[in-house]
């Protein structure tokens, strides 16, 4: 995984409510077995009509939008089912960071795990932002050392599990954080008794 500190960044408002891993990422895109090559199906329902041409009025089909790395949503994004394509995708497709005032537990989990920082504001905060990045696109900031979300006008402050922290500073996944250990790892096999 990449580390991730700061993102610099226009951002992407997607103000719906209760986005599912489906919507995300629907069923039918889920024949690859890399974890590479799903961003150009994310929330392929909403961006393409029926015949396949962009929905002009879709968020991320907008100029302002399509380079953004920090997507801004509503209550309960990620919830439906457990696929880890849906943060494939997200990354896939560019983005960094997912602001939202919930998120489905499997979901939130498997972002820190593939190098994603999910961020919890609250929901007015949110619809604050949604409603600024509805009006004009705009760059914010996203420091994970100071956990802060920086707006021209205004700074927004968020809280993270010190172990997710570390690992996205870090840009380690779960077996690049075994590693850490790798000294201790081998003392211990050296002094361990093998019964044949």
């Amino acid at each position: 995984m990449e580390p991730i500190n700061i993102v610099k960044s226009v951002y992407a408002p997607l103000d719906r409510k209760n986005v599912d891993t489906d919507q995300i990422i629907s069923k039918e895109f889920l024949k690859r077995i890399e974890r590479t090559g799903f961003g150009q199906f994310l929330f392929y329902h909403w961006r393409f009509d029926k015949e396949g041409n962009e929905v002009a009025d879709f968020v991320l089909n907008k100029p302002q939008y399509k380079d953004a790395e920090i997507l801004i949503a509503q209550d309960n994004f990620g919830c439906g089912s457990s696929r880890e394509h849906a943060p494939w995708a997200i990354l896939d497709y560019g983005f960094r960071v997912v602001i939202a005032p919930s998120f489905a537990d499997i979901f939130h989990n498997n972002c820190f795990k593939n190098g994603i920082l999910p961020i919890k504001l609250t929901e007015a905060e949110c619809d604050e932002l949604l409603e600024q990045g509805l009006q004009e696109a705009q760059a914010i900031e996203v420091n994970l050392e100071a956990q802060t979300v920086t707006t021209p006008s205004k700074v927004y402050s968020f809280n993270i599990d010190p172990y997710y922290k570390e690992m996205l500073l870090n840009g380690w996944d779960e077996i690049a954080l075994t590693f850490k250990y790798e000294d201790a790892i081998a003392a211990y096999e050296a002094k361990r008794v093998v019964f044949e």
